[in-house]
């Protein structure tokens, strides 16, 4: 298999790179295990070994039953690789005291190199970052200034009624081959919901005059996640500009806001005590986007899509502000915004009040309520067994509402392998709802 030059760009989930940090901490742990003494074996490995068990599982407890950072808890891999790299770390402060420090520095690089590869493989479950490049994405990619990417032109192309922009859009001579990247900072004016920057993708279509009046896709993150998640995870600029390469520049403008407030934050994208994070996405996002970008009206094409809190986020909005995003792809959602528990979510969010959880709820409501004009695309990975079957439900209640609804399933569990192609697959689509292109 042959590497790319550039060491940032050798994959971090398959081929040889993976491969070769397994062997090196099966060779560190050898190292780290290496001792002739009886005491080190008799009790001091045995300490070590057991002391790891233990914080592991302490861990894992205070991950999934007290702190829960996380509504779907920890998975067992994700928390086997945990305990993996503690033991290496506990096997080499047990062994520091009685080395010199030559030999200390070799066993802390040894815990490391354990450490590292612990962090890959959870990197491979979930499919985070195909790269060293995309890992370091929020450092080495500042983006393009908005003011910049984004002026105002007053020439634009609009598509006549029962057409697609792409049918009567010429693209000019020299326009750009990729779109930008901005980072923007939406104010929660009316919500006063305390968001992070956001990030728009302008497609090169946008840098023409006159200019396209392209559709809007809403990307949310997940949680934890953070705003730039699309871009350095998702692989969201290479899929827009696939797509804009095959369609003379154009492609949906992309905003990617903050829906949590903060990395592990959960707002269950609702207005509540935990933050008004429903109207920041309803009312302040569409507030910035007429006053800061020139893009098609809601009524025309904007759409919503996220993955886990983000998809359960997208189909909420979908249902709960229907004349503002009336297409939505919800990638591996849940079956109801949650904290962990049905019981601790009403319990700590609505003072135990069921009637006021309901109301919020989008399975409930599209129970009671009829969506004829909105359309829908439910993602969920195949051997994803927590959030497939809540997915089904969902899509059957989709259906029953009326709307026009798929749910697919594709090759994956909970991780970006599934968001990714997702996104992707359902891009052209997304495309044609919004009135760029027909598939």
């Amino acid at each position: 298999m042959d590497m790319p030059p550039n060491p940032l760009d050798w994959s971090l989930l398959s081929g040889p790179l993976p491969v070769l940090l397994l062997l090196a901490a099966v060779a560190a742990f050898g190292l780290l295990l290496a001792e002739r003494t009886r005491s080190w074996w008799v009790w001091k490995a045995p300490v070590a070994l057991g002391a790891a068990l233990v914080l592991t599982a302490v861990l894992g407890v205070i991950v999934d039953r007290w702190w829960q950072p996380f509504p779907e808890g920890l998975p067992a891999e994700v928390l086997a690789w945990i305990g993996v790299a503690v033991t290496g770390g506990a096997v080499a402060a047990m062994r520091l005291p009685a080395l010199g420090w030559p030999r200390r520095a070799a066993a802390l690089a040894c815990a490391a190199i354990v450490g590292v590869t612990c962090l890959n493989q959870v990197n491979r479950y979930f499919q985070n970052y195909p790269t060293m490049r995309a890992a370091l994405g929020p450092w080495l990619d500042t983006g393009t200034t908005f003011s910049r990417a984004a002026g105002r032109v007053t020439a634009e192309v609009v598509a006549p009624p029962g057409e697609m922009l792409a049918d009567v859009w010429h693209p000019p001579p020299g326009l750009p081959t990729t779109g930008t990247l901005s980072r923007v900072s939406i104010p929660g004016t009316v919500s006063h919901f305390h968001a992070r920057d956001a990030w728009v993708y302008l497609p090169p279509a946008y840098q023409a005059v006159p200019r396209p009046r392209l559709p809007l896709l809403v990307l949310l993150p997940g949680q934890p996640g953070s705003p730039r998640d699309w871009i350095d995870a998702g692989g969201m600029q290479r899929i827009l500009d696939v797509y804009a390469a095959t369609h003379s520049g154009l492609a949906p403008v992309v905003l990617m806001p903050d829906a949590t407030g903060s990395t592990i934050g959960n707002t269950l994208c609702i207005d509540s005590k935990l933050g008004n994070s429903e109207t920041y996405l309803t009312v302040d996002v569409r507030n910035w986007v007429t006053g800061n970008l020139q893009v098609a009206p809601p009524e025309q094409g904007w759409s919503v899509g996220g993955f886990s809190f983000g998809g359960t986020c997208s189909l909420q909005l979908a249902v709960r502000a229907p004349g503002l995003y009336r297409t939505f792809l919800d990638l591996s959602g849940q079956r109801e915004p949650t904290l962990g528990s049905h019981t601790d979510t009403v319990r700590r969010t609505f003072d135990g009040d069921e009637a006021a959880f309901a109301r919020v709820d989008p399975v409930t409501i599209l129970r009671t309520r009829q969506f004829p004009t909105i359309a829908g695309r439910i993602i969920s990975g195949a051997s994803d067994r927590e959030f497939t079957p809540q997915l089904r439900t969902v899509f059957q209640a989709c259906r029953k509402a009326g709307m026009d609804v798929q749910m697919i399933e594709l090759p994956g569990s909970h991780s970006w392998q599934v968001w990714r192609a997702g996104l992707a697959q359902q891009l052209p689509w997304i495309a044609e709802r919004g009135g760029l292109a027909r598939r």
